[in-house]
């Protein structure tokens, strides 16, 4: 306790010098908190924003073989899908099914590659809290609404510019049905979206039941099926209980496994590439998850937690250099006092362990201090609105920055913070406890 007395002591008497190295701590602490405090909850608002746009957190998708070898995509009967989740018992929210087609959507000698999305605006009604409309209304694109007949569409105001079109105009849209032949349909604009940009433009939305007729799909057929979850966190454990409840019922393709493969880095393009590869005859179902499709934000967040605790070491390298330095000042301005404590009795490893005290609560004061600028960074930065049509949405949860620091992380850097302040401020304090205290008292 007299050490640590002693310590704390020594660093009040230094107040400048204490505040300027307890700073220089703290800066690097508060960097690099922000940037962990980021990438937490850079991964749960991209995948939220993602399921939202994909209607779902688990999808099931159809397909089957025809007689001349070519994939037909479709779910005719879902009757044991619907078994296999009730017996899965997974935290369903709600399901969602679809059917998509992407084509070259055409007017006045314009045209633009969309991918148009068949849905149940009447069931997906979420999805009107996600697309914000800058012309036309949902009731302009929904079946009752008889001043727009059901070829209604919604599309971005992007894709509005690039092929000059306007709210009641008629679109041409040439594709594909799920045989592969060709086909050519028409649109009326009933909604234009704005575009956040990123994957804003990749779709446009319209009625499940005319996009299934121009897919040459049955009335109560569909494509894809999308399960939302309770939660994020339920992704994995859900879609393992539900797949073990398919392969009893359906024939279902494997789930891609992790291994070295440039192919495993990308586990949904590996599912998919299985109906080509594998030898199969009638109908195959495939399941996969959203964690999947966002296997390489994963690594994104890798990358940017790499970043910011490369960052804390330049820092902290730069910080050693004035500890190191620092402390062999304090040694020679306190070399009288190191002689006096010696003798009066103190042992070298009482006074080296004084020096290495005051350099370990020198740490921790500096990193308390960051965590709370942190605190009040990302408190500040979290309370400004960017709005739902900001260009970068996706990483942002209803308009607002988040933030989410894993308390490992925390543990970890002021761990690190106290190794390397330590290490910086040994080598001085080893010279002061090796020195007589004969010869301290004589300088």
């Amino acid at each position: 306790m007299g050490s640590i007395r002693m310590a704390m002591r020594n660093l009040n008497r230094q107040k400048k010098r204490t505040v300027l190295l307890g700073g220089a701590i703290a800066f690097g602490i508060l960097v690099v908190t922000v940037i962990n405090g980021f990438t937490g909850a850079f991964v749960r608002n991209v995948g939220e924003n993602f399921s939202h746009l994909l209607a779902g957190h688990i999808f099931i998708a159809g397909v089957e073989k025809t007689d001349d070898g070519r994939e037909r995509s479709i779910i005719r009967d879902d009757k044991e899908i619907t078994s296999a989740i009730e017996a899965a018992q997974i935290p369903t929210q709600f399901i969602t099914k679809r059917s998509a087609f992407n084509g070259a959507v055409i007017l006045q000698g314009r045209s633009v590659r969309q991918n148009i999305v068949g849905l149940d605006f009447s069931d997906e009604t979420y999805l009107r809290e996600r697309l914000i409309l800058t012309a036309g209304s949902f009731e302009n694109i929904e079946r009752i609404n008889d001043s727009y007949p059901a070829n209604a569409i919604i599309v971005t105001d992007r894709i509005a510019d690039r092929l000059n079109a306007e709210l009641g105009d008629t679109v041409i849209v040439r594709m594909s049905t799920i045989d592969g032949q060709q086909n050519v349909g028409d649109f009326i604009i009933g909604a234009i979206s704005y575009d956040p940009g990123l994957v804003g433009s990749i779709s446009s939305y319209a009625d499940m039941q005319y996009v299934n007729e121009l897919l040459t799909i049955n009335p109560g057929e569909y494509q894809t099926m999308g399960i939302f979850l309770d939660d994020l966190s339920y992704i994995d454990a859900s879609a393992a209980a539900l797949f073990a409840q398919l392969e009893q019922r359906l024939d279902v393709f494997p789930r891609a496994s992790v291994d070295d493969t440039a192919e495993a880095q990308n586990p949904v393009m590996a599912l998919f590439s299985q109906a080509e590869e594998e030898q199969w005859e009638g109908s195959r179902i495939r399941l996969y998850t959203l964690n999947e499709i966002l296997s390489e934000v994963q690594q994104i967040v890798v990358i940017l937690n790499t970043a910011g605790f490369v960052i804390l070491l330049i820092l902290f390298f730069i910080i050693m250099v004035g500890i190191t330095n620092t402390f062999r000042m304090i040694m020679y301005e306190r070399v009288k006092e190191i002689g006096t404590m010696r003798a009066l009795g103190m042992q070298r490893a009482g006074v080296r362990q004084l020096f290495l005290l005051e350099a370990l609560f020198l740490a921790i004061g500096g990193a308390i201090l960051g965590l709370v600028g942190a605190g009040l960074v990302m408190l500040v930065l979290s309370s400004i609105n960017f709005g739902a049509d900001s260009q970068f949405f996706l990483l942002l949860k209803n308009g607002y920055l988040t933030f989410s620091v894993p308390p490992a992380q925390v543990i970890g850097n002021i761990a690190t913070v106290s190794v390397l302040t330590l290490l910086a401020a040994f080598f001085p304090t080893r010279t002061a406890a090796r020195m007589r205290p004969v010869d301290a008292l004589r300088a």
